[in-house]
């Protein structure tokens, strides 16, 4: 590849909008957006504003907490621009990296040479006028094209089997997959929690450093690990802590361009950071249709395709930055790495220090790892997750070009493999595969959910009823309700579930 047509980054941006949470500090979305670009071209130097104006394409992360017809179009208005190429992504932690990895890709191939990648989030805003009675649209002056607070459709929370198993939400989901997790490599669930309480005290200390972080505030393990009042239990093993923090306003915007156009403008090496190119890969949508709970093979798919592209081991990236919406992730990527998971706390964060701004984090952890490259290290892996651990994209970020140029796989590879037939609805026993309690407000048991295997090798998933303290006692990890995990593992055992209506009682089974 001739290397005038080198992607590289030039310009990074991020912004952190109204922790105060004040009426009069909120900004839509669309203004976030573009503050961060502003501050990615300033990042850029003087040729900084020019190439805004003459950007080839707008990609942008999806915006969950405000509903735009076309905020590309619009953020291109804002910008005085007119790219021949606008792109809103669908629902999905994942889009960011795979954005910019696609955007390299392009102009690897001469088809652009001045991309901009995009995405900005207002939750915690959003949800405070909304509370104070203040409508954004009205009072405020936000767009309202169409305005509102953006929806998710039925297909965005889960195959049907999942929505009939109440698997509806991450936070029921990942849990269950960290357990299982747990179980397949011989931890006991106090040593689950123990992990994951080790890896987002690691995050909270990156956190710490980085000036658009929600909560910069330094955690140590045993903080984490204090389940109370500030701290409740979300869904076993996951206390508040060690949950994504969704409700945050920030954003982020990165210049990509060709490494002929940074230094016919002027733009020093120093500055540039190469794109070298990433994967993607994909899994079963439907979370009970996978082969097993307890892993990722999309996960699998894109280190080693990222790794073998850039020609590089696990070993010689110098920063790793990991996807960290719940301790399972970053814990399955280094497994899978064989690195210490507690060690490759990367630079941007994690969801619950530094804020998961839901699609657009990874673009963060992008600007992050940039900065970091700039400052001294050689090389930087930037991961990201999208839906139940659904969707993978890798990306290598790097101080010098690499010797073929741009090497990526931008184009996701399905890898999903086939998995148990489901189980008829009756009374049934079965091995538990994977299994949850979630907890209300109060901090007090709430309902139950499971998967198991029959003896046929047919997988059953089922919820119990709000408030039946009988099956969330036989499933929970604290069956005394206080303290570190004091029962038997759940995951292993045989439990008898029974039809109730909707939903599934769930009794111990024959030991």
């Amino acid at each position: 590849m001739h290397d005038d047509r080198s992607p590289v980054l030039v310009g990074v941006g991020r912004v952190l909008g109204n922790r105060d949470r004040t009426v009069a500090g909120a900004r839509e979305p669309l203004r976030l957006a573009a503050d961060a670009v502003q501050a990615a071209a300033a990042d850029a130097g003087e040729p900084g504003v020019r190439l805004l104006r003459e950007l080839d394409s707008i990609s942008v992360a999806h915006t969950a907490s405000w509903a735009y017809d076309d905020l590309p179009a619009l953020l291109a208005e804002r910008l005085a621009a007119e790219p021949r190429r606008r792109f809103s992504a669908p629902v999905g932690g994942h889009w960011p990296a795979a954005l910019v990895d696609a955007a390299a890709a392009r102009i690897a191939a001469g088809e652009t040479r001045i991309e901009l990648v995009a995405g900005a989030e207002a939750s915690a805003s959003v949800t405070m006028v909304e509370r104070a009675g203040v409508e954004p649209g009205g009072d405020l002056g936000w767009t309202a094209e169409p305005g509102g607070t953006a929806r998710f459709g039925p297909d965005d929370l889960g195959s049907p089997a999942m929505q009939a198993a109440g698997l509806v939400l991450p936070t029921r989901v990942y849990p269950l997959v960290d357990l299982a997790h747990g179980h397949a490599v011989g931890e006991t669930p106090a040593e689950t929690m123990s992990r994951g309480a080790e890896v987002f005290a690691a995050l909270s200390r990156v956190a710490s450093t980085q000036a658009t972080a929600w909560n910069p505030a330094e955690r140590t393990v045993a903080e984490i690990l204090d389940v109370g009042p500030g701290n409740r239990m979300v869904c076993e093993p996951y206390p508040l802590a060690v949950n994504a923090m969704p409700l945050v306003d920030q954003a982020a915007a990165v210049l990509v361009v060709s490494r002929g156009l940074a230094r016919e403008r002027g733009i020093p090496e120093s500055a540039m950071v190469h794109v070298w190119g990433g994967a993607g890969a994909t899994d079963a949508a439907d979370v009970l249709a996978r082969a097993t709970l307890a892993g990722s093979p999309a996960l699998c798919s894109v280190f080693d395709r990222t790794l073998a592209s850039a020609g590089l081991t696990a070993d010689e990236i110098d920063v790793v930055d990991l996807y960290s919406c719940f301790p399972v992730v970053p814990r399955l990527a280094a497994r899978y790495l064989g690195r210490d998971v507690a060690g490759l706390a990367g630079a941007t964060g994690g969801h619950s220090a530094y804020g998961g701004p839901l699609s657009s984090y990874s673009l963060h952890a992008i600007a992050a790892c940039a900065a970091r490259i700039r400052a001294g290290p050689r090389t930087a892996l930037v991961h990201a997750n999208g839906g139940y651990l659904t969707h993978q994209h890798a990306l290598v970020l790097a101080a010098e070009p690499h010797v073929d140029g741009y090497v990526g796989d931008p184009e996701p590879h399905d890898v999903a493999e086939p998995g148990p037939a489901p189980c008829p609805r009756g009374e049934h026993l079965v091995t538990v595969e994977a299994a949850t309690v979630e907890y209300d407000r109060d901090g007090l048991p709430r309902q139950g959910f499971l998967v198991g295997r029959t003896a046929d090798g047919r997988r059953l998933a089922g919820c119990t009823p709000a408030g039946d303290a009988a099956s969330t006692r036989t499933l929970s990890l604290f069956p005394e309700g206080t303290g570190s995990p004091a029962g038997p593992a759940v995951v292993g055992r045989q439990v008898r579930v029974t039809p109730i209506g909707e939903n599934v009682q769930v009794d111990p089974g024959r030991e």
